[in-house]
């Protein structure tokens, strides 16, 4: 027999995807919307540590990252470079322009796909900062929800692995806690396992809040299994409560479609109990995950059996694929927490996947236990844990070793960020090849003490929020862009006031005036100053409409944006003449989207056209980036008519009683 050593190539595949489209351009300056919160209530009976790294620095918004929300749900066939890992046993497809996700993980001895393999990548408004796919592996890192690396490039290389086989290398720096991470694939000439080495670096002179789950996708006809007989539950009503495995209310709640609506298991691994998760079909066959003792949570997502839950699975992919639940592993008990690393330091941790096969009769029978043991007793001899504590132990040296060939280039900002501080981080270089447009006002800051003005008119780039930038701005020459992105630092930063007197500093000599009356106009929408910020909402998309340049995809998009937010304040101030006008200048192109035919259904209702606003319904449309847990739908349904709510528009995801 030959024996194939293991290779890393580049390759292509081709999909149904949906164009990413642009950023939008408008610093997010509300706060995060995130369904996965408990209100001080809900911490009360909690393990002291868990209450304590519930309430540890929750993420307040996403800057200094922008909102992907510029996708839309028509699918055209993609070419998409890929890097192939692979041995003679297992071959693992991972995506680098696309949050590294491992979007395959083929058994070559059996012919089975471990994972759920979306044959489609469609975005929807499930990540921090919006756009999501499902399907696969995904790296989470950042705070509780997806990461807004999600649709984002990493960098990529390969490396001597610590066979002296090759290994691939993924790393970037991540923005919203601002520290630099790495992903290293490594599989064994030999190897039934696909073994992943992270590391998460903490390069400041302070402790951070960090946070880690890596989801896997697998089909939901399968029993999830973990070494626990109890689980933190959480649902969409917002509760986390304690409930027993696997039988929950009277339901086996470890087969994904028993479950009615979506819900988290957060299973209660004990401390000295090796970490693992397998999710099974019915002839005892599937895929496991264990890893090291640092990556200490394990946890099953389903989107139940009801009609909301298999109404995402539909939009997710396409029609006739099957659905799919998340089995997966984190830092923390819960999705909830952050956990603090200290300055100067790092976690370091190692993960296996691979294939597993169990008697079907104990896995599926009447006793947990015995489903437990079966499981435990066959991945024990598929892969002993001493072997995973093994190959952590070789890979840990070569988390240092600098890579060699470059497969895939990311971000600029961590070379930045190493232009700033001179950080040495051995293994994850972040050469300043790969600054670009985004970097070049804070590099001129950095070197020169001052924000460039832009040399054309367009909308403003993003802004640097972290306190040594801030500190940056604030000596900084008062130019109208330099106060626009203090204002826009100091609001994230919680410094309400100053920010606002930054924005008015900058607005009395801005020649673009639109930016700066827009983060004025959200300030005193937050003050409860509805009528003013509707003042300045109007006059904002005024001035937008005569500064912008053409009707290309930037205008086009800062346009659509700011119409969108002018017009909810509007009406929210009872000004639907004024709404209406600025409905009436966006771009032809922009009514067409679905996310517009919800806006234009408000309009008609804050109009009192009732039988208008149904028809919108009646034609049929879609809101691409409807967020995770929106009710939004229902709502305005409920407002045009007592009819029963249509399935198309049905994505509820908590029984009716509790919305």
């Amino acid at each position: 027999m030959v024996i194939v050593t293991t290779t890393v190539r580049r390759d292509v595949l081709t999909l149904p995807a949906a164009p990413l489209g642009p950023e939008n351009p408008l610093p997010p300056l509300r706060p995060l919307r995130e369904v996965h919160t408990l209100d001080e209530r809900g911490r009360e009976g909690l393990p002291r540590d868990m209450a304590r790294q519930l309430g540890y620095e929750p993420l307040r918004g996403i800057l200094p990252t922008r909102v992907l929300d510029g996708y839309g749900r028509e699918r055209t066939d993609t070419a998409i470079d890929t890097l192939v890992i692979e041995n003679d046993r297992l071959r693992a497809t991972v995506l680098p322009g696309f949050g590294g996700r491992v979007h395959s993980l083929f058994h070559k001895p059996t012919g089975r796909e471990l994972l759920y393999r979306n044959p489609v990548l469609q975005p929807a408004a499930f990540a921090l900062n919006g756009a999501w796919f499902s399907g696969g592996i995904e790296w989470n890192i950042g705070a509780t929800g997806h990461t807004t690396l999600s649709c984002a490039p990493l960098h990529a290389a390969r490396v001597t692995a610590p066979d002296g086989g090759e290994m691939l290398r993924l790393w970037e720096w991540e923005r919203l806690r601002d520290v630099p991470f790495q992903v290293d694939l490594w599989l064994p000439a030999d190897s039934d396992f696909l073994h992943v080495g992270v590391r998460i670096r903490n390069p400041h002179e302070k402790a951070v809040p960090v946070y880690w789950w890596s989801n896997i996708a697998v089909p939901e006809k399968r029993r999830v299994i973990a070494p626990a007989d109890e689980a933190w539950h959480f649902g969409y009503s917002g509760a986390l409560r304690k409930v027993p495995v696997p039988e929950t209310d009277g339901v086996d709640r470890t087969y994904p479609l028993r479950s009615e609506y979506a819900a988290d298991y957060f299973y209660d691994v004990p401390d000295r109990a090796r970490r693992w998760i397998a999710a099974l079909d019915d002839d005892g066959h599937g895929l496991v995950q264990t890893s090291t003792d640092l990556l200490r949570g394990r946890k099953l997502f389903v989107w139940g059996s009801g009609r909301g839950g298999q109404r995402w699975q539909e939009w997710l992919t396409e029609p006739g694929n099957g659905g799919y639940a998340e089995i997966q592993a984190g830092l923390a008990r819960t999705q909830l927490e952050h956990v603090r690393l200290d300055a100067e330091s790092e976690f370091t941790w190692l993960e296996s996947y691979g294939p597993l096969s169990a008697e079907p009769g104990p896995v599926h029978g009447g006793d947990w236990r015995a489903a437990r043991e079966e499981v435990r007793a066959r991945l024990a001899e598929a892969l002993p844990r001493a072997a995973v504590e093994e190959a952590y132990d070789k890979w840990r040296p070569c988390a240092d070793t600098e890579p060699g060939e470059v497969l895939a280039t990311g971000s600029g900002w961590g070379a930045l960020e190493v232009l700033r501080a001179a950080y040495k981080l051995p293994g994850t270089p972040f050469p300043e090849s790969t600054l670009g447009p985004e970097q070049e006002p804070w590099l001129e800051l950095l070197h020169s003490g001052a924000v460039p003005e832009p040399r054309r008119v367009a909308p403003p780039g993003p802004t640097l929020v972290a306190r040594h930038w801030r500190d940056m701005l604030e000596t900084a020459p008062a130019r109208p862009v330099a106060e626009y992105h203090l204002g826009v630092a100091q609001w994230h930063a919680g410094d309400r006031a100053q920010a606002v007197r930054s924005w008015e500093r900058g607005l009395e000599l801005a020649p673009s005036r639109w930016p700066l009356l827009r983060c004025l106009a959200i300030a005193d929408e937050d003050s409860g100053h509805i009528e003013r910020a509707a003042d300045r909402y109007a006059e904002a998309f005024d001035d937008l409409c005569q500064e912008r340049r053409d009707d290309g995809v930037l205008w086009t998009s800062a346009s659509a944006a700011l119409g969108r937010e002018a017009i909810a304040v509007l009406l929210a101030a009872g000004r639907q003449a004024a709404a209406r006008d600025v409905w009436e200048r966006l771009h032809p192109s922009t009514w067409a989207e679905g996310r517009f035919r919800l806006v234009e259904v408000r309009l008609l209702l804050a109009e009192g056209d009732r039988d208008a606003a149904r028809a919108v319904f009646d034609e049929g449309f879609e809101v691409a980036d409807l967020r995770e847990g929106a009710e939004v739908l229902g709502e305005l349904w409920r407002a045009t008519t007592d009819e029963e709510l249509p399935a198309r528009y049905d994505y509820r995801m908590r029984e009716a009683s509790q919305e």
